[in-house]
């Protein structure tokens, strides 16, 4: 009799414990769903020439919500390159750390080459907070020389995705992420080790900036005729001058 009484309220009791441990999840998945709603993302340029700065601004609502991480998934044109070596010199004094998807070639102009995208994430030392600023390196490439009027070419650079991941209760499985649209589900590397992947919520902006144009120089292609015969000569003149200077002062 005693143990049919135990056990009739040790199962009352897991129910109750599932029935709440269910309000706190369902309470943070909400706030997790207005966490992703209420979330900016903007992008300023900084500085002139082939050199400039990508200075990217993040505003979180996390006053009532902990276990939740943030990425920033920048997809670059071909017309710009970021110098790994100096990315590795940077993060070793920021507050983030990047991984990038392919590997970069400093030297090749743009239309040998393709775009790629690099992975920004907070440093895993500190807790996230409600306003991350990232700045970013970017250089311009050199393009192909054109056979028109124009003297310039234009390098569009789009706002980057912002991707949350919950890493507490709420877990985002099946028919779950539905009730989070608009807002996308989408497979990306978990840390800059890329070494596994995890579902991460890709932020959909009602509102989204539209891209920062940049203008880079190009090349007169109708100056490669000339340019290159008074290089020739000049090199030939030189050569002469130097034989006969060479010939006269008997110098071997």
């Amino acid at each position: 009799m005693y143990f049919v009484l135990l056990s009739v309220l040790a199962y009352l009791s897991t129910c109750h414990c599932l029935i709440e441990d269910g309000k706190v999840d369902e309470n943070h998945c909400v706030r997790l769903k207005e966490l992703l709603d209420s979330s900016s993302v903007s992008l300023e340029i900084t500085k002139k020439g082939f050199h400039r700065e990508v200075v990217t601004t993040v505003e979180l609502s996390l006053d009532a919500l902990s276990g939740v991480r943030v990425m920033l998934v920048h997809r670059w044109p071909r017309g710009v390159y970021l110098d790994p070596y100096q990315l590795a010199s940077l993060s070793d004094h920021s507050d983030w750390q990047i991984l990038l998807d392919s590997a970069i070639d400093l030297e090749v102009p743009a239309h040998k080459t393709s775009g790629f995208v690099t992975y920004v994430y907070p440093s895993p030392l500190r807790p996230t907070s409600r306003l991350l600023r990232v700045t970013l390196p970017i250089h311009g490439r050199y393009h192909e020389p054109t056979f028109d009027e124009k003297r310039f070419t234009s390098v569009n650079i789009e706002p980057p995705d912002l991707l949350c991941l919950n890493v507490n209760l709420c877990s985002f499985l099946g028919v779950e992420f539905n009730n989070f649209k608009p807002h996308t589900v989408l497979d990306a590397p978990c840390s800059p080790d890329n070494s596994s992947t995890c579902p991460w919520v890709r932020v959909h902006h009602q509102q989204k900036q539209g891209p920062v144009c940049l203008q880079f120089p190009v090349g007169d292609g109708s100056l490669v005729t000339p340019v290159c015969a008074g290089t020739l000569l000049v090199t030939m003149i030189c050569c002469v001058a130097l034989s006969k200077y060479m010939w006269e002062h008997r110098i071997v």
